[in-house]
């Protein structure tokens, strides 16, 4: 910092360090000074760093203009803007250096139009928070009704976007409110909601004649001011060719020419897609690439850039006007089948009927003579094949328009056509087209060569494009880019979207198609309906408070590389062959850091590694050495895992006896050094075979049984000692029927799935559950033997249980999946009861530190000589608050024993102190002595400057 931020400074840099507020932040590094410093510049005074007076003498601060921060001093937001530099020295190890800015001040804004509509996003990590955040907004908002509506709607635009994903639209607070209420609920029926994933390249599709309706654009006119704006620009532009008003049409005023003339429709629908693309654009959504069908290539040119307003006003007005006259012997037919089947319905017709357009895999358009079309619908009808007949009375994309040849390329021999850097996808090659060739002859192609929509999409869909926006006032082509796009790329779902629907073309709907493509995954920028709008204060993220520990993925190794066998389960490593006696060793090692999941199951507050554990491992090592079945388990000694640190595991496999038996045992050692001593905790014995279920659960909910309810259950099995943690609390449901019990079982996503598992230890863990919430006053048991163990299927998250007597002291145990199919089968398991004294005992014995007890020993008076000269030092203080006194005691003995220290640097400094120790078990009766000691205690005790 001197010989950097340090160097030509008039003023110095002040230097704080919030450590001095709270220690050590460790994972917290950098957040706490950001927080710090975003409050400093809120109350415009930068806060003194605690426990200093002067600077460091190892520090040469004459290198540069920085001084320490000893008292507050003011930071006006006086017009200069103010910047922190904050310094994050993290728990990884990594160096981070963010430097934060001072927001400027909030300018008056100007009072304009508000929106008429207001989209509100919500956005999460999950559905579940998701869920939460709209019931998070609603109730703040409702507590905050003085809150303008399109605000809300800025600032939820400004937030960070994940990937679960909702948007409600709404004209007023109370059907936002209600949108967001359905959210909450879990509902989505008028709250657009979805799950975005990479949408890839866009694609602005524009139809040809047929999305046209009466009002169309009207509502935009008056709601939408890009959209208006865009439509008065073609107006002026078609005014040299026309002689009608472009918004007369569109409203529908009195002497205005109607839609049903081929003149006017095409237009007004080349005027209504481009303005419905430049809505698009103004909330961020540009294209990648165009796709035009027919006259619709025309707006797809001017979007793209390929042709000038009034080239594209020229095309599309003057081709129209040719087109009326071949009114009269022609129309188009749409037929649901694809190209081929097509082609071989009109072999018997020859030149009377043409193949118009190829929309799709099974769509189909054909025009020709209105005599041979109407033998095309009778031959069709015999063939059970659907039809539809298109209003017009032309047959575009046939012979019929080689008439008008001549005409056309002559009225369009002088527009300028220009490359453009958006793509653009040809519906006459299928491919993709230089525009700057999309000159005159190119327009006659157009009007008269069939349409290979299909062959353009695909050529989209293979260059990379998914995301497919028809920009039209009703979608006419959506059913045949969502078929041929899911036909060239199965196992990527394109997002395909409408803009405007008929009689539903008002801004909501837009709104709505936006958030369509948003929730899919396609980047909105949602201020742009929101200008004049600012910042307000809204509710933070709703946090699903799970836990995120370290991974602890460096704790593994290659075994491979060590010349040993993988050993293919989360919580073993490796696997050695023992040549001598044809036995087997498993190893692995345990910890809460690495294995999070294990700190949810704690009994008595000491955290156990299950039963359900062990029986888990004996069933990977019987894998091993082809004996599945667990025939006899027994656990000798609980294994405790410490709150650090990791234990060592070792799973024994001995030699095959006469009768094909395998002995099995696992061991523990606490992995601090060598030094360490092996703990058996269980003991068996495997073989082959298998065990077969003792029931069927595929009819479920078991016939006769009543429901038991679930929803305090854990909360009572806390009571009585038994702390499961989120890992283990998969108990969902559970019935009783007699002296059997039924549950359901889902492993918590806490637990971490089921990768590298047979049958995950909190699943199992889980189903034993019920039989403990069953009886509610018996005492606080655990696992201690079992008995025919066969696991028939791996990899269960979800399990059907029953749990029925199985003698005098023993229950059986059968899980199933969904369907019934069974998973695990125990014949017999016995639990035992134990107590927090005989945890705690093993606690206590656990690893060679615990070998030794501290005591307190009683101190003797002796008579041997005493020194030549001593001082003694009484650390008093003088008041009675444990804080000040904490003060107090520590500076008076800093002060007393520092110029002793200096003159006897050989002499013996003695602390004694009373209540200021404590053993395991009493209280610390005095914390300033404590202070004290603990200070002193050190090899060197540290003075300000050290």
């Amino acid at each position: 910092m001197l010989a950097t931020y340090g160097q030509g400074r008039a003023e110095p840099l002040w230097l704080g360090s919030v450590k001095s507020n709270m220690g050590h932040t460790q994972a917290a590094a950098g957040v706490a000074g950001v927080i710090k410093m975003v409050l400093a510049m809120r109350h415009e005074v930068l806060p003194a760093t605690l426990h200093v007076d002067e600077p460091s003498p190892h520090v040469d601060w004459s290198a540069g203009a920085v001084s320490l921060l000893t008292q507050p001093r003011p930071w006006p937001a006086d017009g200069h803007v103010r910047r922190a530099g904050v310094s994050s020295f993290g728990i990884s190890g990594t160096n981070a250096h963010v430097i934060v800015e001072a927001v400027p001040s909030e300018q008056s804004r100007e009072v304009g139009p508000r929106p008429v509509v207001v989209p509100w996003v919500v956005s999460a990590k999950s559905d579940a928070a998701l869920c939460a955040q709209a019931a998070r907004l609603a109730g703040y908002l409702r507590a905050h009704d003085g809150l303008d509506v399109a605000d809300v709607g800025w600032s939820l635009a400004g937030r960070s976007m994940f990937e679960h994903r909702a948007v409600v639209v709404g004209g007023d607070r109370d059907r936002l409110l209600a949108g967001l209420d359905e959210l909450s609920g879990g509902a989505a029926v008028s709250v657009v909601r979805g799950t975005a994933t990479p949408a890839g390249k866009t694609v602005f599709v524009f139809p040809g004649q047929g999305s046209q309706w009466i009002g169309m654009g009207v509502e935009l006119l008056d709601t939408a001011p890009v959209f208006a704006q865009q439509i008065e620009a073609c107006g002026e532009a078609f005014a040299e060719f026309v002689d009608w008003s472009l918004t007369d049409v569109l409203r529908g005023a009195p002497g205005a020419p109607g839609l049903d003339r081929v003149d006017v429709v095409q237009p007004v629908l080349f005027a209504v897609m481009v303005s419905l693309a430049e809505l698009w654009k103004s909330i961020g959504v540009r294209p990648d690439a165009v796709i035009g069908h027919s006259q619709g290539e025309i707006a797809a040119a001017y979007v793209a850039g390929a042709l000038s307003l009034r080239d594209a006003a020229k095309v599309v007005t003057l081709r129209s006007a040719l087109l009326t006259g071949l009114a009269g012997p022609g129309g188009m037919v749409s037929l649901a089948c694809g190209a081929e089947q097509a082609q071989e319905l009109l072999a018997p017709f020859g030149s009377r009927i043409s193949i118009a357009a190829v929309n799709g895999p099974s769509a189909v358009v054909v025009s020709g003579e209105v005599a041979a079309l109407e033998e095309l619908i009778q031959v069709c009808a015999g063939r059970e094949l659907r039809t539809r007949r298109i209003e017009v009375d032309y047959a575009s994309h046939s012979a019929e328009v080689e008439a008008i040849q001549d005409q056309l390329v002559a009225a369009l021999a002088g527009i300028e056509p220009r490359s453009s850097r958006t793509v653009f996808f040809s519906s006459i090659t299928g491919n993709r087209l230089d525009t700057a060739s999309l000159d005159a002859d190119y327009w006659y192609r157009n009007i008269r060569q069939t349409v290979q929509f299909e062959q353009a999409v695909r050529s989209a869909c293979t260059n990379g494009y998914r995301t497919f926006i028809e920009s039209s006032p009703h979608p006419a082509l959506i059913a045949g880019i969502e078929d041929t796009a899911t036909d060239c790329a199965p196992d990527s779902e394109p997002v395909v979207v409408p803009t405007l629907g008929r009689e539903d073309g008002g801004l909501d709907r837009f709104l709505l198609s936006a958030a369509s493509a948003f929730v899919s995954g396609v980047q909105v920028d949602w201020r742009g309906v929101l200008d004049g709008s600012r910042f307000v204060e809204l509710p933070t993220y709703a946090f699903e408070k799970r836990r995120f520990w370290l991974s602890g993925e460096g704790m593994g190794a290659d075994a491979s590389g060590l010349g040993l066998t993988a050993g293919q389960h989360a919580l073993l490593g490796a696997v050695v062959e023992l040549p001598a006696s044809g036995g087997v060793v498993l190893t692995g090692r345990l910890s809460i850091s690495s294995q999070a999941w294990l700190a949810d199951h704690a009994v008595s507050g000491v955290v156990v590694f299950p039963g359900t554990g062990f029986v888990e491992l004996a069933i990977r090592a019987g894998d091993e050495v082809g004996c599945p079945v667990v025939e006899e388990l027994t656990l000798r000694t609980p294994l405790l895992l410490p709150a650090s640190g990791s234990v060592a595991l070792q799973v024994i496999v001995g030699a095959a006896t006469e009768s094909a038996e395998r002995s099995v045992s696992v061991y523990s050692r606490a992995d601090v050094d060598a030094g360490s001593v092996w703990v058996c905790h269980a003991e068996g014995t495997l073989r082959a075979g298998t065990v077969e279920p003792a029931a069927d659960l595929s009819v479920w909910p078991p016939a006769g049984a009543t429901a038991v309810a679930v929803s305090d259950g854990y909360q009572r099995l806390a009571e009585r000692g038994y702390g499961y943690g989120p890992a283990f609390r998969g108990l969902t449901a559970m019935w009783a029927r007699g002296d059997e019990l039924f549950a359901e079982v889902r492993l918590p996503e806490a637990a971490g799935g089921v990768t590298g598992f047979g049958l995950h230890p909190a699943l199992l863990d889980a189903a034993l559950h019920t039989a403990v919430m069953a009886n509610p006053d018996a005492e606080l048991v655990l696992p201690f033997s079992w008995q025919r163990v066969s696991l028939h299927a791996s990899g269960a998250s979800a399990v059907r249980v029953r749990i029925a007597p199985a003698g005098p002291s023993a229950v059986s145990v059968e899980l199933a999946d969904d369907l019934g199919l069974p998973v695990l089968s125990v014949a017999a398991m016995v639990a035992r009861p134990v107590s927090e004294q005989q945890l705690r005992a093993v606690l206590s014995g656990a690893g060679p530190d615990r070998l030794f007890e501290v005591i307190w020993s009683p101190a003797t008076a002796t008579s041997t000589d005493a020194p030549a000269s001593y001082r003694v030092f009484e650390c008093a203080a003088a008041v009675d608050d444990p804080v000040t006194a904490t003060y107090e005691r520590t500076h008076h003995a800093l002060a007393a024993v520092q110029p002793w220290l200096a003159e006897h640097a050989s002499g013996v400094l003695l602390m004694v102190t009373r209540g200021a120790v404590a053993l395991p078990g009493e209280d610390v009766t005095d914390l300033a002595g404590a202070a004290v000691w603990g200070w002193c205690g050190q090899p060197k005790p540290k003075t300000p400057a050290g």
